[in-house]
């Protein structure tokens, strides 16, 4: 989805040609992965970061073509609003200190991408959702120039018959939303991390993380305002999932069920239930799969299997681990991101198909308490019943987490006393939010301000003062 096309609207011959070229790709795919040649080199991670841009008074500024041409850096590139763009970092292999170095990397980018947006009286700011974001701020005229963004927005409509998106949340407020465009999605920001492993083993870390994303994300939400509603911890989860609903299977979900033997069974999936979003036809050689990967690009699985190529040209399978929202800091990110890495680990190689036991149902029913709840959720876990998040964290997936990744040979646990902390505190981002919010008295500038102060000192949020 990040590639730009070259059109905005398609004809019948050219969803025609799609079909026909997707159809190809993903029975190669399968062919390819039962004669071994998808690559088996070991453990990879990379990671995303969707920021918001803010002026002074912290609301959203719309000048990422100005922030991108003056950076001119390969590894921030535009999002759908232009009050966001997104960092990347090159892949680490997944041993020593990998985690430090993506923290090192990203931060160093980050100075710089701040450098810029400070010359232009704008802040860069990592929050899954900007509490002082209006609903009038998203629209159209506020959508990244490009095409591909463009397509898909007259894409959805056309599959919901001209239809608006309605939103409508349930949460400590409610709040419903109409809108005639798909703009709702740039208020949800993210920090994915993708995770390469051998192909044998792919469906295995799938598997986990999906069975993980519940308790991960118990620990990690921060995202509980929108519009001046106070919502879900990770508001983001249900925003985004209405805010491109057409018909047919939903495009953003936790997916139909775990992968039986491999992640091909995904793209076949995709091939088999999907309508095309975007039907943008190429001349590269099926062996690129460049419309299989176009076409997943646009179904949004909170764990969205990806496949890329490895530096000799062989195709790999990943994992890209989408529940988790931007910010509070980076040393929270790290920490998240090793509670990722160390759970996935431990419950792909605990047998039972590498979800540990837990069933899909159960996982999925995980994944919406925490998102909802956050800490207070109570989650169903193998061997534990009915159990308070926190409590299963402590007591179960944190040691189990600190053991997954010394099987991995990173030896960074220690990020992992920042969750340990923050579960011990109960303090995540959405509590800190929630709480500074109170203490200026509903000022939800007052509470950006302070927020975006707290984030300049790097400290972790269990840390932070309201």
């Amino acid at each position: 989805m990040g590639e730009e096309i070259k059109t905005t609207g398609f004809t019948p011959a050219d969803k025609a040609r799609f079909a026909g070229r997707l159809a190809q790709e993903t029975h190669l795919a399968r062919a390819l992965f039962e004669q071994d040649k998808f690559s088996r080199d070991g453990h990879m991670v990379g990671f995303e970061i969707e920021t918001w841009i803010v002026d002074h008074n912290y609301a959203p500024s719309s000048i990422n073509q100005y922030l991108l041409e003056t950076l001119n850096h390969p590894l921030v590139v535009p999002e759908l609003s232009r009050f966001n763009v997104e960092l990347n970092c090159a892949p680490f292999r997944l041993k020593g200190d990998a985690l430090t170095q993506a923290h090192n990397s990203l931060t160093d980018l980050w100075a710089k991408c701040n450098d810029v947006a400070h010359q232009l009286d704008a802040n860069l700011v990592m929050i899954g959702t900007l509490p002082t974001i209006r609903d009038a701020d998203l629209t159209l005229a506020n959508m990244s120039p490009l095409n591909r963004y463009y397509a898909l927005n007259k894409e959805v409509l056309r599959l919901r018959g001209g239809h608006p998106l309605h939103v409508n949340i349930a949460g400590r407020d409610r709040l419903a939303s109409e809108h005639k465009d798909v703009m709702l999605e740039a208020a949800t920001t993210s920090f994915q991390i993708h995770l390469k492993a051998p192909a044998d083993l792919a469906h295995l870390y799938y598997n986990a993380s999906v069975a993980a994303s519940g308790p991960i994300l118990a620990t990690c939400g921060n995202a509980p305002f929108l519009f001046g509603k106070a919502l879900w911890e990770e508001t983001r989860i249900p925003l985004f999932e209405q805010a491109v609903k057409v018909p047919g299977p939903a495009r953003v979900s936790m997916g139909s069920g775990y992968a039986t033997d491999s992640l091909i069974e995904i793209f076949e999936e995709n091939l088999r239930d999907y309508d095309s979003l975007l039907p943008m036809a190429y001349d590269d050689p099926p062996e690129a799969m460049r419309h299989l990967r176009l076409h997943n690009g646009v179904i949004w699985r909170w764990n969205r299997p990806l496949i890329g190529f490895d530096e000799s040209g062989a195709p790999h399978l990943r994992v890209e681990h989408r529940i988790l929202p931007a910010g509070p800091t980076f040393i929270d990110m790290m920490a998240n991101a090793a509670l990722y890495l160390g759970l996935a680990r431990a419950i792909a190689m605990s047998g039972d198909g590498g979800a540990g036991g837990l069933a899909f149902a159960d996982a999925k029913r995980n994944f919406y308490a925490a998102a909802r709840f956050g800490l207070d959720a109570k989650l169903e876990w193998p061997g534990e019943g009915q159990i308070a998040a926190d409590r299963l964290l402590l007591e179960r997936l944190i040691p189990d987490a600190r053991a997954g990744l010394r099987d991995l040979g990173v030896a960074e646990a220690d990020f992992l006393d920042i969750i340990e902390a923050r579960v011990q505190t109960r303090q995540t981002g959405a509590a800190w939010q929630r709480k500074a919010l109170e203490a200026r008295g509903g000022d939800l500038y007052g509470l950006m301000a302070a927020y975006c102060e707290r984030q300049r000192s790097g400290a972790p949020v269990h840390q932070w003062e309201t």
